[in-house]
């Protein structure tokens, strides 16, 4: 077995984990064993570089050989550090870009690290220090995280240091270093809470929301730091409120302005303090609770009981409505389950739902953050299409599952065509998927901008259909759920996306020229709802042919 590099540099610190309790020896072989076996899969996070089939060595680590991406990002974190020397605001922008990476990350593919149960069911009926497997569990995170941190941030540190002296660079590395103990801490204690109530199918459900709330959270997040500050006179200024200390990005930016710029007010000690405290205290928590984490993990393995279903007349009358053929009802329902029952979709796909309600008013309170009188009577309702640019992801996306050796079923269901398959699915990801959004959106606009933009919104619903058949038209044919998640977002796809995100706003600009005429927007209705029905009627027309080439 290879010994790793990162295993010899971790043996200088064999007398630190020995003081602690912990069997170093078996430490370091279960740490080679793990790093070992994570040379075989890709990371969720880095699927842009997908394995190609038999062709990677054995011992090549996908990982480590995907970071390079990271190391653009931060070429793009270069630029916070060559601002004027106004820290607060410039590392509380750059720290909040890293958090989200990092929480990303920790959401993505690290959770399935803290939440593993093997180490339990293999080594605990050994005679293995339970402190020893918690803390190999902690470290083979620590990591990865330190290789994804060294990716991210090595560059603009060294540049920042260049330009600003070693105390900018220590200073930057120990906050770094805290923010990841943080993320992790913060992570680990939240599955520790949703452990001790919540038992089997029940809890996996909930931590997969929790997952995508805080990928939301962090989005949100990110845009209350930017609007924290204000300018002024083209000089950047921050008028302190309370709840900027929930937004723990501006710890680390309050530490450095404090540290390079000699700023000692109450304002800046209390977030420095913060930002050192608080991450000790959640690893040493985490520390604490982790024998009670470890035996709630046996939860996971509980099953739950069957649920019994009853049948709702209105929704089967509703899918009679929308689907006309037996087949296509069929394929209808078998999909909607797939959408509301495969974790792994429902983690990379409703983030992006909840991005899309966002979105749109981000782009309107940007443009009329300090005239919101003006805001009802003006065209930005068109925002609205911002939420469209999630369509061609999720179109790119319902061709994969984590149960794809599945899709055998296709083969031997007595079906004479793929249309009824193929539209099945495209209407259970409006109906279940895009509508929901679409008419919170929906509401808030109206709220908003009033009932004049009625015509507008159904003129924006029928584009959006128009949108997903289009899309589904130009991404390559595939069965729907019968790939596998690790051959998501190959190289080319996003190019794809990209191109994709085209029509839309082909499809908004066409609609704000129609608001220019008299009853334009009538026009504009009919001439979709035609283009839809057309398009609709020859979209689907795929043979087995082409989906297996």
């Amino acid at each position: 077995m290879k010994d790793f590099r990162t295993l010899k540099l971790l043996d200088r610190l064999e007398k630190v984990f020995t003081s602690f309790g912990v069997d170093y020896k078996i430490m370091r072989k279960i740490l080679q064993i793990k790093l070992t076996m994570d040379g075989r899969r890709v990371p969720t996070i880095f699927s842009q570089n997908a394995k190609k089939k038999g062709k990677e060595k054995e011992n090549s680590n996908q990982y480590i050989s995907s970071l390079w991406i990271y190391v653009l990002f931060g070429l793009f974190l270069v630029i916070f550090v060559l601002m004027e020397e106004n820290y607060l605001f410039q590392m509380s922008l750059f720290y909040g870009i890293f958090t989200f990476i990092i929480m990303t990350s920790m959401i993505s593919d690290f959770s399935s690290v803290l939440l593993d149960i093997r180490d339990r069911n293999i080594l605990f009926p050994k005679p293995v220090n339970r402190r020893t497997i918690s803390t190999a569990k902690m470290v083979h995170v620590m990591i990865y995280l330190s290789f994804l941190t060294t990716a991210l941030v090595g560059i603009p540190l060294i540049v920042g240091m260049i330009k600003n002296g070693i105390l900018f660079f220590l200073v930057s590395l120990m906050n770094v270093i805290l923010l990841n103990l943080l993320v992790v801490g913060l992570t680990a204690l939240l599955y520790l809470f949703i452990l001790r109530f919540f038992d089997g199918e029940k809890l996996k459900d909930i931590i997969n929301y929790v997952q995508i709330g805080l990928s939301l959270a962090m989005m949100v997040g990110y845009q209350l730091l930017v609007r924290s500050f204000e300018l002024i006179d083209l000089t950047i200024s921050l008028d302190p409120q309370w709840w900027h200390v929930l937004i723990f990005p501006m710890w680390y930016g309050a530490m450095m302005e404090m540290v390079m710029n000699g700023v000692y007010q109450p304002f800046y000690l209390l977030f420095s303090a913060l930002g050192v405290l608080v991450p000790l205290l959640s690893i040493w928590l985490y520390v604490k609770f982790n024998p009670t984490f470890e035996q709630n993990l046996q939860k996971l393995v509980y099953q739950g009981k069957a649920k019994v279903k009853k049948r709702n007349k209105l929704k089967l009358w509703i899918l009679s409505v929308i689907c006309r053929s037996h087949e296509e009802r069929t394929f209808f329902k078998f999909a909607s389950l797939m959408m509301k029952n495969e974790r792994d979709f429902k983690l990379k796909v409703y983030p992006s739902l909840g991005f899309s309600v966002v979105i749109p008013f981000i782009f309107i309170f940007s443009g009329f953050e300090n005239d919101l009188d003006s805001l009802a009577s003006s065209k930005s309702y068109l925002s609205i299409y911002f939420s469209l640019i999630i369509i061609p992801t999720i179109m790119l996306l319902l061709k994969y599952s984590g149960k794809y050796k599945g899709a055998w079923i296709y083969g031997v269901a007595p079906i004479d065509g793929l249309k009824p398959l193929f539209s099945g699915t495209i209407k259970a990801f409006l109906f279940n998927l895009y509508l929901p959004v679409y008419l919170l959106l929906s509401v808030l606009f109206i709220a908003l901008f009033g009932v004049r933009i009625l015509p507008d919104l159904v003129v924006v619903f029928i584009n959006s259909c128009l949108y997903a058949v289009i899309c589904f038209m130009f991404i390559k044919q595939a069965l729907p759920f019968s790939e596998s998640f690790d051959d998501s977002n190959q190289t080319g796809n996003g190019l794809l996306i990209f191109a994709l995100m085209l029509f839309a706003g082909l499809f908004a600009g066409i609609h704000f020229i129609s608001t220019l005429v008299s009853y334009g927007i009538y026009v504009y209705l009919v001439v979709v709802l035609l283009s839809f029905v057309l398009v609709w009627r020859k979209a689907f027309d795929v043979t087995w042919e082409e989906v297996r080439s």
